[in-house]
């Protein structure tokens, strides 16, 4: 361990602006809108505002999962939120989220709006909507909603812990990065356990359960977040490994983490969806070449 003075908490914490790291201008201690600022609403009955943050392909995948087998009432415009920007804390966005996280969804295929927030309860939303990707027989339904909130509950761990901490944290801790990539190595056992005797994780099918953990853990066994393959040696969890690299090869998955996406390679960014001809026309690459 370091020899880094020991910190002792005051009495009372209070919140300190130039503490955050490189998320230091969006975080807060209190809720609620920061500005006015509506949100933009398009002609689909669904009408989604994310970011390609590991919570935000779970959606965008979903409906491209939906789309794929036939559903058209899961037409969806995805408009772009910059939380770097702080576009989360506008008005519009508060109040189809109070939490003030993407993604969030409203919903205008009926008489009145439906608002959903949290990615796990717009997945299970879609998921009754439109009847699919959840099993509606035991054991089978309870075997995916468990790994369903398996991931809801395990993600703080591994993107406000181990990621956190690795990745953004001004200061590296050594306690810290040890306690959370501890846990992630655990979860990564987890997963790489039960997809040992089971081709999806809810059993045989392809589930919600598969489109929550896969940008998430499957990233992460595939070097792709926090840019911490070698360090958590993800090559030990070889059936984790052949699950992501399954789903990575449907066209709606790779359709769905182009969505909102802002990073990475032009190709891959499409940063809204307003129809399917945007993945032909409008990424950032044939954006660039048409000079649009």
């Amino acid at each position: 361990m370091s020899n880094s003075p020991a910190y002792t908490p005051p009495a009372v914490w209070t919140w300190n602006k130039e503490n955050g790291g490189r998320f230091a201008s969006i975080n807060r201690p209190i809720s609620g809108p920061t500005h006015d600022k509506e949100l933009p609403v398009g002609r689909h009955p669904l009408q989604l505002y994310s970011l390609a943050t590991p919570n935000g392909v779970k959606v965008t995948v979903m409906l491209e999962e939906l789309l794929a087998l036939g559903h058209a009432g899961a037409e969806y415009d995805a408009w772009l939120i910059r939380i770097g920007d702080g576009d989360q804390f506008g008005s519009g966005f508060v109040q189809v989220n109070p939490n003030s996280k993407i993604p969030a969804l409203m919903d205008r295929s009926g008489p009145e709006p439906v608002r959903v927030f949290e990615s796990g309860a717009i997945l299970l939303y879609l998921a009754e909507k439109f009847g699919a990707f959840l099993p509606t027989e035991q054991p089978a339904r309870a075997e995916c909603l468990s790994w369903l909130f398996w991931q809801m509950g395990s993600a703080p761990y591994l993107g406000g812990g181990f990621g956190h901490f690795y990745a953004y944290a001004p200061t590296k801790i050594e306690y810290a990065i040890d306690r959370f990539a501890m846990e992630a190595k655990r979860q990564l056992d987890v997963l790489d356990r039960r997809l040992s005797e089971s081709r999806y994780l809810a059993g045989d099918d392809y589930t919600v359960a598969d489109i929550a953990v896969w940008p998430w853990y499957g990233a992460l066994a595939k070097g792709q977040l926090y840019e911490a393959g070698e360090f958590l040696q993800v090559q030990e969890y070889t059936h984790v490994l052949r699950w992501a690299d399954e789903i990575a090869q449907r066209p709606a998955a790779r359709r769905g983490r182009m969505v909102n996406r802002v990073s990475g390679q032009p190709a891959s960014q499409l940063h809204e969806r307003h129809d399917a001809s945007d993945f032909d026309t409008r990424t950032q690459d044939k954006l660039a070449a048409s000079g649009g």
